[in-house]
């Protein structure tokens, strides 16, 4: 009897505790709900590796998640291209850098 008393004040005692909590704010919810909206869309897409970190950096930032091949710059198509190419060879590591190191370069 005496162990039920005092289970039930220290789960008193531990309920406000709960109900103290702030509630997460408007800025919280919102970027949570980007979080899962963005991450449906990569699953959607298949998206995996580094074309998938990409993508949700994009989309987490508000951008656009497909950029047109007309308003790329240069440099821009270059890097997507040796991307694509890095990817296709399934490079990692230090081969993924120093392949898009001189494709970059050349």
């Amino acid at each position: 009897m005496r162990t039920t008393g005092t289970l039930l004040f220290l789960t008193a005692l531990s309920v406000p505790a709960f109900a103290q909590s702030p509630a997460p704010s408007v800025a919280q919810t919102a970027q949570r709900d980007r979080m899962k909206t963005c991450n449906v869309d990569a699953g959607t897409q298949k998206l995996t590796g580094g074309a998938r970190k990409s993508f949700m950096a994009d989309c987490l930032a508000s951008k656009s998640a497909v950029v047109p091949e007309k308003q790329l710059t240069p440099q821009q198509a270059k890097m997507k291209s040796c991307n694509a190419d890095a990817s296709a060879k399934s490079l990692k590591g230090a081969e993924r850098k120093s392949f898009m190191s001189t494709c970059l370069k050349g």
